[in-house]
């Protein structure tokens, strides 16, 4: 018995990927003035593990989005292996 699965939805969830990583890069993964807390110390180390929190959201949120796009790319043909 063979499962036929439907392009469309790798399309489809290569889509979700490559939105929610742009989303995810864009609102978690950037400094915005308005979630800092007033007069706190940018050298403290809670605005040093808000920093890394801001970073690793921007690293998976790219990654997100390049898997999103092989996704996408593969399902395409376009990243055809030359030996088959």
């Amino acid at each position: 018995m063979n499962l036929v699965i439907p392009p469309l939805f790798f399309y489809v969830v290569g889509a979700v990927l490559v939105l929610s990583g742009v989303g995810r890069a864009l609102t978690l993964g950037r400094r915005r003035p308005e979630r800092d807390i007033q007069g706190h110390d940018p050298d403290s180390p809670e605005a040093h593990k808000a920093a890394q929190g801001r970073r690793r959201h921007l690293i998976f949120g790219i990654v997100w989005v390049l898997l999103g796009l092989f996704l996408i790319l593969s399902t395409a043909g376009v990243l055809r292996s030359r030996l088959s």
